[in-house]
């Protein structure tokens, strides 16, 4: 199938959508620093116990220094910037700067640093995608145009895009399982130590264990071994277009769901998002 890798990366960017769905589902005491935190941990365990059921973090292969490294270091810090920059501007604005960012700096990432020449389709995917988060972010009743959080939700985008780079390095001679797993269990003890001290007794609750296992096993392991297969086969660039699919999917799944007011500006922001990912579907693929 000529664009698998596309439909690979719009499902796991459509399970990263359920993400805020799921915190909204979870204990009042579940901060999202620590949440963020135990979903990177669980996620990692997760996909390192799916690696080594598969074999694949045994191919004799090399591990090069400096993607592995990258890859860790910006997984980490995007949870990071990401929650820290949501703490400042909300989570409307924070998600879809963070969101948003990342395919606007993945083009000149990926140019840079692979050579990969961001296409014509892939820059009127990203317009669209563009003008349809900014229509979902003047949604909100209150919008809080914190500078410094803007700031700190732009580094998580760019946090992303090296991910994304980094990784798709790595799958040049690994296996996408043992990426994920990887970059994601070194990232997940760069930020292991925010659970020092925190307060976890929400975890005896059913429902915040079912939601952190959600957001380990779910939208952390599988959404990124998806991520990973569709990455190996579409650009750097394509990838983080495609992600855009997430406030496509939490924009959905609020209406749905949490009986969210879809207004017209947020319904033209969906079909503008959806617009754009049409149009990067018809990109050959790479």
């Amino acid at each position: 199938m000529r664009n698998r890798g596309y439909w690979f990366v719009f499902l796991a960017a459509c399970l990263w959508g359920t993400n805020g769905t799921a915190q909204v589902l979870a204990p009042e005491a579940a901060q999202p620093l620590i949440i963020g935190t135990l979903r990177i941990a669980l996620g990692g365990l997760t996909l390192l116990a799916i690696a080594w059921f598969r074999g694949v973090l045994r191919d004799e292969q090399r591990w090069p220094f400096w993607p592995t490294l990258f890859g860790a270091l910006s997984m980490a810090a995007y949870q990071l910037f990401f929650f820290a920059g949501v703490e400042r501007t909300g989570v409307a604005v924070g998600t879809i700067v963070g969101i948003g960012s990342t395919p606007i700096l993945a083009g000149p990432i990926g140019y840079l640093v692979r050579g990969e020449k961001p296409s014509r389709r892939w820059l009127a995917a990203t317009l669209l995608g563009l003008v349809g988060c900014g229509l979902l972010i003047i949604v909100g009743e209150s919008i809080k145009l914190d500078l410094l959080g803007i700031f700190l939700a732009t580094c998580a985008g760019g946090s992303y895009a090296i991910f994304a780079t980094a990784s798709k390095s790595l799958l040049e001679k690994h296996a996408p399982e043992a990426v994920m797993a990887v970059t994601f269990s070194l990232g997940a003890l760069f930020v292991l130590p925010l659970l020092f001290g925190a307060q976890l007794n929400w975890l005896a609750q059913p429902n915040g264990l079912l939601v952190i296992l959600h957001l380990g096993v779910v939208t952390a392991a599988l959404a990124y071994i998806l991520f990973a297969h569709g990455l190996r086969q579409v650009k750097v660039a394509t990838a983080a277009t495609l992600t855009l699919a997430e406030p496509l999917t939490a924009g959905l799944l609020g209406f749905f769901f949490l009986r969210e007011l879809l207004t017209l500006p947020a319904l033209l922001g969906i079909l503008l998002i959806f617009a754009g990912l049409v149009v990067l579907s018809t990109e050959q693929a790479h």
